[in-house]
């Protein structure tokens, strides 16, 4: 009896512990919008407009100025064209051109590239001709500048 009421006790203890209901943090319910948006990021599929390889189109415009890169605030928000914008997706905006718009973007400073596409539009600010995302900006090598001189190649037009 003597072992019995301490055995009897640790399994209650045990028993009202908390444990998965599923067994995995799978199906784990958000417990605040910033877990919410990191939850769908992880979650993400890669985006099927860049599973293409632009990398041999012909250029069909070219515009050279400034670029500058999206505030990580907006991470998880939505852009004009209706999408999440996820701060590592090689993404966009542009004043004018269209949405699903291809583009290379060309770093002057140090002739490094990325392929974006276009899902937002941006302000017109300080005669910048672009805003990329914070993964594009880095790909750019432009992080500590946060501004930098770029070329613009369009390599395929989204839907007018």
């Amino acid at each position: 009896m003597k072992v019995f009421i301490p055995l009897l006790f640790v399994m209650f203890i045990i028993g009202c512990g908390s444990s998965s209901r599923y067994g995995s943090n799978d199906n784990k319910r958000p417990s605040s919008p910033y877990e919410e948006r990191k939850l769908k990021r992880d979650n993400k599929v890669q985006d099927p407009v860049m599973k293409d390889d632009y990398s041999n189109l012909p250029v069909l415009e070219s515009k050279t100025g400034v670029a500058s890169y999206y505030s990580e605030k907006y991470d998880g928000e939505k852009t004009t064209s209706g999408e999440v914008f996820r701060k590592n997706d090689l993404t966009a905006a542009h004043l004018t051109y269209p949405y699903n718009t291809i583009l290379r973007v060309i770093n002057l400073l140090n002739n490094k590239s990325v392929i974006v596409r276009i899902n937002d539009r941006k302000p017109d600010f300080n005669g910048r001709i672009i805003d990329v995302s914070f993964g594009a900006a880095k790909k750019l090598d432009m992080i500590k500048n946060g501004i930098t001189e770029v070329k613009l190649e369009v390599l395929k037009w989204g839907a007018r």
